[in-house]
Protein backbone atom coordinates (compact mmCIF):
# COMPACT_ATOMS: atom_id res chain seq x y z
CA UNK A 1 0.00 0.00 0.00
CA UNK A 2 1.61 3.25 -1.12
CA UNK A 3 1.83 6.15 1.26
CA UNK A 4 -0.15 8.34 -1.14
CA UNK A 5 -3.09 5.95 -1.48
CA UNK A 6 -3.10 4.72 2.11
CA UNK A 7 -5.55 7.31 3.55
CA UNK A 8 -8.00 6.75 0.69
CA UNK A 9 -7.88 2.97 1.06
CA UNK A 10 -8.18 3.06 4.85
CA UNK A 11 -11.14 5.42 4.82
CA UNK A 12 -12.83 3.34 2.12
CA UNK A 13 -12.43 0.30 4.36
CA UNK A 14 -13.79 2.30 7.27
CA UNK A 15 -16.75 3.29 5.13
CA UNK A 16 -17.47 -0.36 4.40
CA UNK A 17 -17.38 -1.15 8.12
CA UNK A 18 -19.84 1.65 8.81
CA UNK A 19 -22.11 0.50 5.98
CA UNK A 20 -22.11 -3.02 7.42
CA UNK A 21 -23.10 -1.69 10.85
CA UNK A 22 -25.94 0.30 9.26
CA UNK A 23 -27.11 -2.82 7.41
CA UNK A 24 -26.97 -5.15 10.42
CA UNK A 25 -28.04 -2.92 13.33
CA UNK A 26 -30.09 -0.18 11.74
CA UNK A 27 -29.85 3.55 11.22
CA UNK A 28 -30.69 4.75 14.73
CA UNK A 29 -28.00 2.64 16.42
CA UNK A 30 -25.39 3.45 13.76
CA UNK A 31 -26.00 7.20 13.97
CA UNK A 32 -25.60 7.07 17.75
CA UNK A 33 -22.33 5.19 17.35
CA UNK A 34 -21.00 7.69 14.80
CA UNK A 35 -22.05 10.71 16.86
CA UNK A 36 -20.18 9.35 19.88
CA UNK A 37 -17.20 8.47 17.69
CA UNK A 38 -16.96 12.04 16.38
CA UNK A 39 -16.93 13.33 19.96
CA UNK A 40 -14.02 10.98 20.66
CA UNK A 41 -12.35 12.25 17.48
CA UNK A 42 -12.22 15.73 19.03
CA UNK A 43 -10.55 14.22 22.10
CA UNK A 44 -8.07 12.35 19.89
CA UNK A 45 -7.22 15.56 18.04
CA UNK A 46 -6.50 17.22 21.37
CA UNK A 47 -4.22 14.38 22.38
CA UNK A 48 -2.41 14.10 19.06
CA UNK A 49 -1.23 17.71 19.23
CA UNK A 50 -0.05 17.27 22.82
CA UNK A 51 1.84 14.03 22.20
CA UNK A 52 2.37 14.19 18.46
CA UNK A 53 3.35 17.86 18.21
CA UNK A 54 5.17 18.33 21.51
CA UNK A 55 5.73 14.91 23.12
CA UNK A 56 3.62 15.74 26.22
CA UNK A 57 2.27 12.67 28.03
CA UNK A 58 -1.23 13.47 29.29
CA UNK A 59 -2.54 10.62 31.45
CA UNK A 60 -5.51 12.60 32.75
CA UNK A 61 -7.75 13.02 29.71
CA UNK A 62 -10.67 11.82 31.84
CA UNK A 63 -10.38 14.90 34.05
CA UNK A 64 -10.63 17.32 31.12
CA UNK A 65 -13.57 15.34 29.73
CA UNK A 66 -15.30 15.52 33.10
CA UNK A 67 -14.73 19.25 33.59
CA UNK A 68 -15.91 19.96 30.05
CA UNK A 69 -19.07 17.95 30.64
CA UNK A 70 -19.71 19.61 33.99
CA UNK A 71 -19.35 23.15 32.63
CA UNK A 72 -21.81 22.29 29.88
CA UNK A 73 -24.27 21.04 32.50
CA UNK A 74 -23.75 24.06 34.76
CA UNK A 75 -24.35 26.62 32.04
CA UNK A 76 -26.96 24.92 29.85
CA UNK A 77 -29.20 22.93 32.23
CA UNK A 78 -32.48 24.72 33.03
CA UNK A 79 -32.75 26.91 36.13
CA UNK A 80 -33.61 25.26 39.43
CA UNK A 81 -36.36 27.53 40.76
CA UNK A 82 -36.19 26.00 44.26
CA UNK A 83 -32.58 27.12 44.55
CA UNK A 84 -33.09 30.64 43.24
CA UNK A 85 -36.19 31.25 45.38
CA UNK A 86 -34.30 30.40 48.59
CA UNK A 87 -31.65 32.34 50.48
CA UNK A 88 -28.95 29.94 49.24
CA UNK A 89 -27.76 32.11 46.30
CA UNK A 90 -26.80 35.00 48.61
CA UNK A 91 -25.11 32.65 51.06
CA UNK A 92 -23.23 30.99 48.20
CA UNK A 93 -22.21 34.43 46.96
CA UNK A 94 -20.66 35.15 50.36
CA UNK A 95 -18.66 31.93 50.09
CA UNK A 96 -17.57 33.07 46.64
CA UNK A 97 -16.17 36.27 48.18
CA UNK A 98 -14.25 34.15 50.68
CA UNK A 99 -12.81 32.11 47.79
CA UNK A 100 -11.84 35.27 45.91
CA UNK A 101 -10.12 36.68 49.01
CA UNK A 102 -8.33 33.36 49.56
CA UNK A 103 -7.01 33.39 45.98
CA UNK A 104 -5.71 36.94 46.44
CA UNK A 105 -4.00 36.05 49.71
CA UNK A 106 -2.39 32.89 48.35
CA UNK A 107 -1.21 34.68 45.24
CA UNK A 108 0.17 37.54 47.31
CA UNK A 109 2.04 35.10 49.54
CA UNK A 110 3.51 33.38 46.47
CA UNK A 111 4.97 36.70 45.30
CA UNK A 112 6.74 37.60 48.55
CA UNK A 113 10.12 36.85 46.95
CA UNK A 114 9.71 40.05 44.95
CA UNK A 115 10.17 42.09 48.14
CA UNK A 116 13.22 40.18 49.31
CA UNK A 117 11.68 37.31 51.27
CA UNK A 118 13.80 34.13 50.86
CA UNK A 119 12.15 31.55 48.61
CA UNK A 120 12.07 28.79 51.24
CA UNK A 121 10.35 31.13 53.70
CA UNK A 122 8.02 32.31 50.94
CA UNK A 123 7.01 28.72 50.17
CA UNK A 124 6.35 28.04 53.84
CA UNK A 125 4.22 31.17 54.21
CA UNK A 126 2.31 30.32 51.03
CA UNK A 127 1.56 26.82 52.30
CA UNK A 128 0.35 28.17 55.66
CA UNK A 129 -1.84 30.81 54.01
CA UNK A 130 -3.28 28.20 51.66
CA UNK A 131 -4.08 25.83 54.53
CA UNK A 132 -5.77 28.51 56.63
CA UNK A 133 -7.71 29.82 53.62
CA UNK A 134 -8.89 26.32 52.77
CA UNK A 135 -10.19 25.74 56.28
CA UNK A 136 -12.00 29.08 56.31
CA UNK A 137 -13.65 28.45 52.94
CA UNK A 138 -14.70 24.89 53.81
CA UNK A 139 -16.10 26.03 57.16
CA UNK A 140 -18.21 28.65 55.38
CA UNK A 141 -19.24 26.32 52.54
CA UNK A 142 -20.38 23.24 54.48
CA UNK A 143 -23.58 24.69 56.00
CA UNK A 144 -24.50 26.38 52.73
CA UNK A 145 -24.02 23.13 50.81
CA UNK A 146 -26.08 21.19 53.34
CA UNK A 147 -28.89 23.76 53.07
CA UNK A 148 -28.87 23.60 49.25
CA UNK A 149 -29.07 19.80 49.27
CA UNK A 150 -31.91 19.87 51.81
CA UNK A 151 -34.04 22.54 50.11
CA UNK A 152 -33.25 22.37 46.39
CA UNK A 153 -31.26 19.19 45.75
CA UNK A 154 -28.57 21.06 43.80
CA UNK A 155 -28.08 24.47 42.27
CA UNK A 156 -29.13 23.48 38.75
CA UNK A 157 -27.94 25.30 35.66
CA UNK A 158 -28.21 28.72 34.04
CA UNK A 159 -30.27 27.78 30.97
CA UNK A 160 -27.79 29.25 28.46
CA UNK A 161 -27.36 28.04 24.86
CA UNK A 162 -25.53 24.75 24.47
CA UNK A 163 -22.64 26.23 22.50
CA UNK A 164 -21.90 28.55 25.45
CA UNK A 165 -21.52 25.52 27.71
CA UNK A 166 -19.26 23.78 25.21
CA UNK A 167 -17.05 26.86 24.88
CA UNK A 168 -16.91 27.24 28.67
CA UNK A 169 -15.96 23.56 29.02
CA UNK A 170 -12.98 24.13 26.75
CA UNK A 171 -12.03 27.38 28.50
CA UNK A 172 -12.08 25.91 32.02
CA UNK A 173 -10.16 22.84 30.84
CA UNK A 174 -7.57 25.22 29.40
CA UNK A 175 -7.34 27.14 32.69
CA UNK A 176 -6.75 23.93 34.63
CA UNK A 177 -4.16 22.88 32.04
CA UNK A 178 -2.39 26.22 32.51
CA UNK A 179 -1.87 25.67 36.23
CA UNK A 180 -0.91 22.01 35.83
CA UNK A 181 1.46 22.75 32.98
CA UNK A 182 2.92 25.85 34.63
CA UNK A 183 3.99 23.70 37.56
CA UNK A 184 5.00 20.48 35.79
CA UNK A 185 6.27 21.27 32.29
CA UNK A 186 9.63 22.39 33.62
CA UNK A 187 10.17 18.92 35.06
CA UNK A 188 10.67 15.57 33.34
CA UNK A 189 7.81 14.27 31.23
CA UNK A 190 6.85 11.55 33.72
CA UNK A 191 5.96 14.23 36.28
CA UNK A 192 3.39 15.63 33.85
CA UNK A 193 1.84 12.17 33.45
CA UNK A 194 1.62 11.73 37.23
CA UNK A 195 0.21 15.24 37.71
CA UNK A 196 -2.47 14.88 35.05
CA UNK A 197 -3.47 11.46 36.37
CA UNK A 198 -3.82 12.89 39.88
CA UNK A 199 -5.73 15.96 38.70
CA UNK A 200 -8.17 13.75 36.78
CA UNK A 201 -8.95 11.69 39.88
CA UNK A 202 -9.32 14.84 42.00
CA UNK A 203 -11.76 16.36 39.51
CA UNK A 204 -13.80 13.15 39.42
CA UNK A 205 -13.88 12.93 43.24
CA UNK A 206 -14.99 16.56 43.60
CA UNK A 207 -17.75 16.21 41.00
CA UNK A 208 -18.90 12.93 42.49
CA UNK A 209 -19.12 14.17 46.09
CA UNK A 210 -20.25 17.79 45.63
CA UNK A 211 -23.96 16.91 45.57
CA UNK A 212 -24.99 20.55 46.02
CA UNK A 213 -23.12 21.47 42.84
CA UNK A 214 -23.40 18.44 40.52
CA UNK A 215 -26.21 16.33 42.05
CA UNK A 216 -23.49 13.73 42.64
CA UNK A 217 -24.38 10.14 41.89
CA UNK A 218 -28.07 11.09 41.51
CA UNK A 219 -27.10 12.35 38.03
CA UNK A 220 -28.50 15.24 36.00
CA UNK A 221 -30.75 14.66 32.99
CA UNK A 222 -32.01 15.26 30.37
CA UNK A 223 -29.30 17.58 29.10
CA UNK A 224 -30.18 20.00 26.29
CA UNK A 225 -28.94 19.58 22.73
CA UNK A 226 -27.87 22.20 20.17
CA UNK A 227 -30.34 20.56 17.77
CA UNK A 228 -33.88 19.19 18.25
CA UNK A 229 -33.92 16.17 20.56
CA UNK A 230 -35.30 12.70 19.79
CA UNK A 231 -38.46 13.67 21.67
CA UNK A 232 -39.02 16.42 19.11
CA UNK A 233 -38.16 14.87 15.74
CA UNK A 234 -37.35 11.22 16.45
CA UNK A 235 -34.12 9.34 17.04
CA UNK A 236 -32.88 9.17 13.45
CA UNK A 237 -33.35 12.84 12.55
CA UNK A 238 -32.08 14.07 15.93
CA UNK A 239 -28.97 11.90 15.93
CA UNK A 240 -28.24 12.78 12.31
CA UNK A 241 -28.48 16.48 13.20
CA UNK A 242 -26.14 16.05 16.18
CA UNK A 243 -23.72 14.09 13.99
CA UNK A 244 -23.77 16.94 11.47
CA UNK A 245 -22.84 19.45 14.20
CA UNK A 246 -19.92 17.39 15.53
CA UNK A 247 -18.73 16.61 12.00
CA UNK A 248 -18.62 20.31 11.15
CA UNK A 249 -16.68 20.93 14.35
CA UNK A 250 -14.15 18.25 13.37
CA UNK A 251 -13.69 19.78 9.92
CA UNK A 252 -13.06 23.24 11.42
CA UNK A 253 -10.63 21.86 14.03
CA UNK A 254 -8.85 19.72 11.44
CA UNK A 255 -8.34 22.63 9.03
CA UNK A 256 -7.10 24.91 11.82
CA UNK A 257 -4.69 22.33 13.23
CA UNK A 258 -3.36 21.39 9.81
CA UNK A 259 -2.62 25.02 8.99
CA UNK A 260 -0.91 25.42 12.37
CA UNK A 261 1.08 22.22 11.81
CA UNK A 262 2.45 23.46 8.48
CA UNK A 263 3.07 27.00 9.76
CA UNK A 264 6.33 28.13 11.40
CA UNK A 265 4.69 27.61 14.81
CA UNK A 266 4.11 23.92 14.03
CA UNK A 267 7.66 23.43 12.78
CA UNK A 268 8.96 25.07 15.93
CA UNK A 269 6.87 22.74 18.13
CA UNK A 270 8.19 19.67 16.34
CA UNK A 271 11.75 20.98 16.62
CA UNK A 272 11.27 21.33 20.39
CA UNK A 273 9.83 17.83 20.52
CA UNK A 274 12.70 16.28 18.57
CA UNK A 275 15.59 18.21 20.13
CA UNK A 276 14.83 20.34 23.13
CA UNK A 277 18.42 21.39 23.77
CA UNK A 278 19.01 22.60 20.22
CA UNK A 279 15.73 24.53 20.24
CA UNK A 280 16.63 26.22 23.50
CA UNK A 281 20.05 27.14 22.15
CA UNK A 282 18.31 28.89 19.26
CA UNK A 283 16.52 31.17 21.71
CA UNK A 284 13.17 29.36 21.88
CA UNK A 285 11.30 29.41 25.18
CA UNK A 286 10.74 25.65 25.41
CA UNK A 287 8.53 25.60 28.50
CA UNK A 288 6.34 28.44 27.24
CA UNK A 289 5.75 26.73 23.91
CA UNK A 290 5.00 23.43 25.58
CA UNK A 291 2.52 25.17 27.84
CA UNK A 292 0.79 26.63 24.78
CA UNK A 293 0.35 23.24 23.15
CA UNK A 294 -0.73 21.60 26.41
CA UNK A 295 -3.41 24.25 26.94
CA UNK A 296 -4.60 24.02 23.34
CA UNK A 297 -4.91 20.25 23.49
CA UNK A 298 -6.75 20.43 26.82
CA UNK A 299 -9.18 22.99 25.42
CA UNK A 300 -10.08 20.53 22.66
CA UNK A 301 -10.48 17.78 25.27
CA UNK A 302 -12.83 19.99 27.28
CA UNK A 303 -14.91 20.72 24.19
CA UNK A 304 -14.91 17.06 23.21
CA UNK A 305 -16.00 16.07 26.71
CA UNK A 306 -18.82 18.62 26.62
CA UNK A 307 -20.12 17.31 23.30
CA UNK A 308 -19.88 13.70 24.47
CA UNK A 309 -21.76 14.30 27.72
CA UNK A 310 -24.37 16.45 26.01
CA UNK A 311 -25.05 13.69 23.50
CA UNK A 312 -25.56 11.13 26.26
CA UNK A 313 -28.10 13.56 27.82
CA UNK A 314 -27.07 12.47 31.32
CA UNK A 315 -24.29 13.72 33.59
CA UNK A 316 -23.06 11.02 35.97
CA UNK A 317 -19.73 11.79 37.70
CA UNK A 318 -19.25 8.13 38.58
CA UNK A 319 -19.44 7.26 34.88
CA UNK A 320 -16.07 8.84 34.10
CA UNK A 321 -13.59 5.96 33.85
CA UNK A 322 -9.88 5.99 32.93
CA UNK A 323 -10.48 3.02 30.62
CA UNK A 324 -13.20 4.77 28.61
CA UNK A 325 -11.98 8.36 28.75
CA UNK A 326 -8.17 8.09 28.84
CA UNK A 327 -6.87 4.72 27.69
CA UNK A 328 -9.32 4.46 24.79
CA UNK A 329 -8.33 7.89 23.49
CA UNK A 330 -4.65 6.90 23.64
CA UNK A 331 -5.43 3.76 21.63
CA UNK A 332 -7.21 5.89 19.03
CA UNK A 333 -4.28 8.27 18.71
CA UNK A 334 -1.61 5.54 18.61
CA UNK A 335 -3.49 3.47 16.06
CA UNK A 336 -4.16 6.46 13.82
CA UNK A 337 -0.66 7.90 14.08
CA UNK A 338 0.73 10.45 16.51
CA UNK A 339 1.14 13.89 14.98
CA UNK A 340 -1.17 13.12 12.06
CA UNK A 341 -4.50 14.91 12.39
CA UNK A 342 -6.17 12.75 9.75
CA UNK A 343 -4.81 9.68 11.52
CA UNK A 344 -6.35 10.81 14.81
CA UNK A 345 -9.76 11.09 13.15
CA UNK A 346 -9.41 7.69 11.49
CA UNK A 347 -8.19 6.10 14.70
CA UNK A 348 -11.09 7.53 16.70
CA UNK A 349 -13.72 6.29 14.26
CA UNK A 350 -12.13 2.87 13.74
CA UNK A 351 -11.39 2.14 17.39
CA UNK A 352 -14.81 3.30 18.58
CA UNK A 353 -16.52 1.06 16.03
CA UNK A 354 -14.41 -1.86 17.27
CA UNK A 355 -15.16 -0.89 20.88
CA UNK A 356 -18.90 -0.66 20.24
CA UNK A 357 -19.31 -3.66 17.98
CA UNK A 358 -17.06 -6.04 19.91
CA UNK A 359 -19.80 -6.79 22.44
CA UNK A 360 -22.65 -7.78 20.06
CA UNK A 361 -20.28 -9.63 17.70
CA UNK A 362 -18.67 -11.54 20.58
CA UNK A 363 -22.07 -12.34 22.08
CA UNK A 364 -23.23 -13.72 18.71
CA UNK A 365 -20.12 -15.92 18.48
CA UNK A 366 -20.49 -17.10 22.08
CA UNK A 367 -24.13 -18.02 21.57
CA UNK A 368 -23.34 -19.79 18.29
CA UNK A 369 -20.54 -21.86 19.80
CA UNK A 370 -22.64 -22.59 22.90
CA UNK A 371 -25.51 -23.82 20.75
CA UNK A 372 -23.23 -26.00 18.63
CA UNK A 373 -21.54 -27.36 21.74
CA UNK A 374 -24.87 -28.24 23.30
CA UNK A 375 -26.18 -29.90 20.15
CA UNK A 376 -22.99 -31.85 19.38
CA UNK A 377 -21.32 -32.48 22.76
CA UNK A 378 -24.16 -31.83 25.20
CA UNK A 379 -22.40 -28.87 26.84
CA UNK A 380 -24.35 -26.81 29.33
CA UNK A 381 -24.76 -23.22 28.10
CA UNK A 382 -23.47 -20.64 30.62
CA UNK A 383 -26.01 -18.13 31.85
CA UNK A 384 -23.63 -15.17 31.84
CA UNK A 385 -22.70 -15.01 28.16
CA UNK A 386 -23.74 -11.35 27.94
CA UNK A 387 -21.42 -10.37 30.80
CA UNK A 388 -18.55 -12.32 29.26
CA UNK A 389 -19.12 -10.65 25.91
CA UNK A 390 -19.02 -7.23 27.55
CA UNK A 391 -15.69 -8.07 29.17
CA UNK A 392 -14.25 -9.25 25.85
CA UNK A 393 -14.28 -5.71 24.44
CA UNK A 394 -11.28 -4.87 26.66
CA UNK A 395 -9.41 -7.92 25.33
CA UNK A 396 -10.22 -7.00 21.73
CA UNK A 397 -9.02 -3.41 22.16
CA UNK A 398 -5.86 -4.70 23.83
CA UNK A 399 -5.31 -7.13 20.97
CA UNK A 400 -5.90 -4.35 18.44
CA UNK A 401 -3.32 -2.00 19.95
CA UNK A 402 -0.84 -4.90 20.32
CA UNK A 403 -1.12 -5.74 16.62
CA UNK A 404 -0.75 -2.07 15.68
CA UNK A 405 2.36 -1.66 17.82
CA UNK A 406 3.80 -4.82 16.31
CA UNK A 407 3.12 -4.16 12.63
CA UNK A 408 2.59 -0.37 12.45
CA UNK A 409 4.42 1.17 15.44
CA UNK A 410 4.02 4.68 14.00
CA UNK A 411 0.29 4.17 13.38
CA UNK A 412 -1.59 3.30 10.21
CA UNK A 413 -1.26 6.94 9.09
CA UNK A 414 2.11 8.02 10.48
CA UNK A 415 3.25 11.59 10.66
CA UNK A 416 4.63 12.86 7.36
CA UNK A 417 8.22 14.00 7.79
CA UNK A 418 9.21 16.58 5.18
CA UNK A 419 12.52 15.79 3.51
CA UNK A 420 14.78 18.63 2.39
CA UNK A 421 17.66 18.33 -0.01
Amino acid sequence: MSVTNRPFILFCGLGLMIALVFFKLGTAFSLRMLAEATCYAILALGLTIQWGYAGLFNAGIMGFVAIGGFMSVLLTYPLNEKFWQSDSPSALGTVGLYIFAAIILVYGASQLHRIGVPRKLKNLITAIVFGISYLVVITALNPVAANIEATAGFIGGFGLPVWVGWAAGGAVAGIIAYFVGHICLGLRSDYLAIATLGIAEIIKAVLKNADWLTHGTLTVSPLPWPVPTPNDIGFIAARASYLAVTSIMIVIIYVALTRAYNAPWGRMMRAIRDNEISSASMGKNVNKRRLEIFILGSVLMGIGGATLISFSRIFDPSGFLPLNHTFLVWVMMILGGAGNNLGAIFGALFVYIIWTMSEPVTLFLFESFATWGKDIFGWEIPTDLAARALQMRVFIIGLTITLVLRYAPSGVLPEKIAKHD
